[in-house]
């Protein structure tokens, strides 16, 4: 039956939004280059556009996208160099292939597996990690990373071809490095799938709060980890992500604006989620002495043991911060203390410690550093200092929610010294 291409642009735009990426990987693998598989991709979309309409949607849409997808760079490089087909090539793509075995005697099949440590490679700088994999695993684009990052676009885009050519040169293998060398590797990994579960977590900009689908990606890559390397960091990454995906639902409202976390409807928590993540921890911590993921799933479980917010034992959180800054040291650690000392020791206390960081220069490009602070004047009553400092948070957040909380913050202190005036 014939459909109007109208009425399957939305369902192909939506498969292209929750497959193209696990689509990519697959065609990674069946292909071995970055960029035959990102323009295969783009031609199978293209094929879907022009041939769904007419022939219908497919049973299986990934597995149609992956065959067309592979038999049209094929037939490209076929063109490019040709050569004589070999007979494996023509064969259709068969559907079991797109979705890897969960488990074998290798350990796990998963091409956005795969591809992740391809992209976390030791060959591979550090940042060039972080950029390939949200480039390519998580379908940012360049501009997007660029902003995460705060350097221009074209530095970026310089960054990430790179560490593709490098990949080429070095001939990084796209596979789960075996038992050997897994736990060396870990460590980079870890590292990349949190910072894509923050930014979907908390988007570094744009209009919504969150972009679920790639949170989402990264807990079902730390699943994967755990299930590979069930190693105390690997469980102590996932419970952390379990346990902050669990205020999913009650951190912006409605309408889409932003709701702190001692303002949350606690009753829209996700207690599954928080029940798996505190068992997760469990397991971490008493395996082995705790890292800096156990740390920090450590902090998030004792945010969601308060059943209202004047119960959390921030105590324990100031204790649990010092643990991680023995193991983790760096500048948002200290905020995130003092934002704890605050609520413990009283709001002098906290921001005596959040100028002692600002004045080191570290944070001062640092948005929720200047928010501290000014939530803490506005609750010592300084008032112009509140003011002056949720505008520099505000110059410097690039997120639509924080921005309209910020802004709003600021109107409130104005309304406020002004009836004070009348």
């Amino acid at each position: 039956m014939d459909h109007d291409s109208n009425d399957l642009g939305p369902l192909i735009a939506a498969t292209y939004r929750d497959e193209s990426r696990r689509i990519f990987a697959t065609l990674i693998r069946l292909l071995g280059d970055f960029d035959v598989a990102e323009e295969a991709l783009h031609d199978a979309f293209r094929a879907a556009l022009e041939q769904w309409p007419r022939e219908g949607v497919p049973t299986n849409p990934r597995a149609w996208l992956v065959s067309a997808g592979r038999f049209k760079a094929i037939d490209s490089l076929r063109r490019q160099a040709r050569f004589q087909p070999l007979e494996d090539i023509a064969e259709p793509v068969d559907p079991a292939s797109v979705e890897p075995a969960e488990g074998s005697a290798d350990g796990i099949e998963d091409d956005r597996l795969r591809l992740v440590f391809t992209c976390c490679h030791p060959a591979l700088s550090p940042d060039a990690q972080v950029a390939l994999t949200l480039r390519e695993v998580c379908g940012l684009t360049t501009e997007e990373i660029a902003g995460a990052f705060l350097i221009g676009p074209p530095t970026l885009a310089q960054r990430i071809v790179r560490a593709k050519a490098r990949i080429r040169e070095a001939r990084i293998p796209y596979q789960v490095p075996g038992t050997r060398e897994l736990p060396g590797r870990l460590g980079a990994v870890l590292r990349v799938i949190y910072l894509v579960f923050n930014e979907g977590y908390s988007a570094s900009f744009g209009d919504s709060l969150t972009r679920q689908e790639l949170s989402a990606e990264a807990i079902r890559l730390g699943r994967l980890l755990v299930a590979l390397l069930p190693e105390p960091e690997a469980m102590g990454l996932l419970a952390l992500m379990l346990l902050h995906e669990s205020r999913r639902a009650a951190r912006s409202s409605p309408d889409g604006e932003l709701v702190l976390l001692d303002q949350q409807d606690r009753s829209l928590w996700n207690r599954a989620q928080i029940e798996e993540g505190r068992a997760l921890l469990q397991r971490a911590w008493g395996s082995a002495p705790a890292g800096p993921y156990a740390v920090q799933a450590a902090i998030a479980a004792v945010h969601a043991g308060a059943v209202r917010a004047e119960l959390t034992d921030w105590a324990r959180l100031v204790s649990l911060y010092d643990q991680l800054l023995v193991l983790d040291a760096s500048p948002v650690v200290e905020l995130n203390r003092a934002v704890a000392l605050a609520m413990r020791d009283g709001p002098a206390a906290g921001l005596a410690v959040i100028d002692g960081l600002l004045a080191g220069g570290a944070l001062d490009d640092y948005h929720l550093a200047h928010a501290a602070r000014a939530d803490l004047c506005r609750r010592l009553g300084r008032t112009s200092e509140a003011q002056a400092a949720y505008a520099r948070a505000l110059a410097l957040a690039r997120q639509a929610p924080e921005r309209r909380f910020l802004a709003r913050r600021i109107a409130e202190l104005a309304a406020d010294g002004a009836d004070q005036l009348r």
